[in-house]
């Protein structure tokens, strides 16, 4: 029996390259996005949908009780941007697309994982959820409560045989590694490398590179007592 994931936010970046590798290693794969998808495959299901919308919940339903059960659901969805304290309009664009966009995607398919007493879902965090941020406040917090929101539901299910990873990833080479510097920037292909790790082994966190997490705890503690 093939393998079924939903992938949030396909289009680009990592979504775009893991949606590729799952289905070319013969996965049944749903992937929803805001905007269209260019995948031709038998094995490919598209909707376009925004998680910010509130039709985004039953569409997913939908697409989630359609394939069930579900081996791997993925949130890779997510946005930033720098503050603006003269126009503030997408600061909370950015929450609801990090975490509360999380939160309808696990509201979906968790209890149908739960249901069946298998599944797998994984949200990609950020090494930036430790730190205080002037220049990006609204990206912080959304990855923080992203992280602190994924340690629990994994306790929670993880006595019903249901798997949850945090994965917490440095720069990526995508247009969400924005800034001048990018200290440790790893690829694509590195990302999804790391993530088909992930299935595999299924740790409750992961983060990449290794050697960042101590790095941004000191940096989070420092910009604490500024």
């Amino acid at each position: 029996m093939k393998k079924k994931a939903i992938i949030i936010g396909n289009t680009d970046g990592i979504g775009l390259a893991i949606t590729n590798k799952l289905l070319e290693d013969g996965w049944i794969v749903v992937g929803i996005s805001k905007s269209e998808s260019e995948i031709k495959n038998p094995l490919y299901i598209h909707i376009v949908s925004d998680v910010k919308e509130k039709k985004f919940s039953e569409e997913l339903k939908i697409a989630a009780e359609r394939i069930d059960p579900i081996d791997v659901c993925i949130y890779c969805a997510g946005i930033g941007g720098l503050l603006n304290t003269n126009k503030m309009g997408k600061e909370a664009d950015v929450i609801n697309v990090n975490l509360t966009g999380l939160v309808k995607t696990a509201s979906c398919v968790i209890p149908l994982m739960t249901a069946s007493g298998k599944g797998h879902f994984i949200g990609i965090s950020s090494v930036a959820d430790v730190m205080i941020s002037s220049e990006a406040p609204s990206y912080n917090a959304s990855k923080a409560g992203f992280s602190n929101y994924m340690l629990g539901l994994a306790k929670a299910v993880k006595p019903k045989n249901v798997n949850v990873t945090n994965v917490r990833f440095g720069f990526v080479d995508t247009k969400m590694a924005k800034g001048n510097k990018k200290p440790f920037i790893i690829s694509v292909e590195k990302a999804v490398e790391h993530l088909l790790k992930c299935i595999d082994k299924k740790p409750v966190q992961f983060t990449a590179p290794w050697f960042v997490h101590p790095l941004t705890l000191a940096a989070g503690w420092i910009s604490k007592i500024k």
